[in-house]
């Protein structure tokens, strides 16, 4: 009987092209080109910009044809960062890695990713998913698998986000992505294709919803069919990170968890209780999951 988590069971990301010759632009060509400038325009831009003696952003935003917002998306295009500007985003606001790279939420998922990246993530570390587990519902821990995923992903890393919460799934809604078929399909048996999406303007990153929402999440996880995906991908992608099922609903999480080999816990301030938390934390500690860390989530 052929196993479920074959090779052509998840659909492969495009294969890499020939690495294209990278060709700087200046700020006036993405602004121009954003805002549909026309060369009056921008000879007026220009021409503000020779007076003054400012940048071609500064005097564009001067003379209104531009926004502030339209510079910081054109110097993350001049710099090679991926990042959706505010008029062409279709992210959901709380992307906000993928709408705001300048905000101290970002900034914290960025040294949040450099400390795992040095530490249990390091490159002289063996290569394991990360697991992401929080004690109950509300905690903020599918915002933050999303939002770390999206910061690994603009290294230029090739990136997968698992939702693998069968219990109350939402990567999908975030990231605006079709999910009639997703980790639940692959597990089951019942899809070989198109289970991995990629994601619009974040290049380096996929996500694989959950697909339909099981009856049996615990005893889908539990099949070696689970462990044998995360092997195959972990071979595809740079980068692969979990979103569990909050532990309140049973031993998902912690199931997961041992599969990934990494782990690391998000809590919220003022509404996670203390005594979940230690408990998580004890359950995931006394097996054989390295732990990574405990995040709190003030968002």
């Amino acid at each position: 009987m052929r196993s479920p988590v074959e090779l052509k069971a998840v659909s492969n990301p495009p294969p890499a092209a020939q690495e294209p010759r990278v060709v700087d632009r200046s700020i006036g060509d993405f602004i121009g080109e954003l805002r549909q400038l026309s060369n009056a325009q921008i000879e007026q831009v220009l021409a503000y910009q020779r007076k003054h003696g400012v940048r071609f952003g500064e005097a564009a935003v001067a003379l209104a044809l531009a926004t502030r917002e339209d510079v910081m998306w054109a110097l993350s295009k001049q710099f090679h960062y991926p990042y959706a500007s505010g008029d062409g985003a279709r992210f959901n606001p709380e992307l906000v890695a993928a709408i705001d790279p300048f905000n101290p939420q970002t900034e914290a998922f960025r040294g949040i990713r450099s400390q795992l990246m040095m530490g249990a993530m390091a490159a002289d570390q063996p290569k394991r998913a990360l697991a992401l587990l929080s004690p109950d519902t509300g905690d903020g821990k599918t915002f933050f698998a999303a939002n770390l995923a999206i910061v690994f992903s603009q290294l230029g890393a090739k990136t997968l986000l698992i939702d693998a919460d069968m219990r109350t799934p939402r990567q999908h809604q975030l990231f605006d992505i079709p999910h009639e078929t997703g980790l639940s399909s692959v597990l089951s048996g019942r899809a070989e294709a198109n289970v991995v999406r990629p994601v619009p303007d974040l290049p380096s990153l996929y996500v694989m919803p959950v697909g339909a929402v099981p009856p049996n999440p615990l005893e889908l996880l539990q099949r070696p069919a689970f462990g044998l995906l995360v092997h195959e991908l972990l071979a595809k992608f740079d980068h692969v990170i979990v979103d569990t099922p909050a532990s309140i609903y049973g031993a998902d999480s912690r199931v997961l968890a041992a599969k990934c080999g990494l782990a690391m816990v998000v809590a919220r301030r003022s509404v996670s209780r203390m005594k979940s938390v230690h408990g998580l934390v004890s359950e995931i500690t006394r097996g054989a999951v390295q732990f990574a860390g405990m995040v709190v989530n003030e968002h």
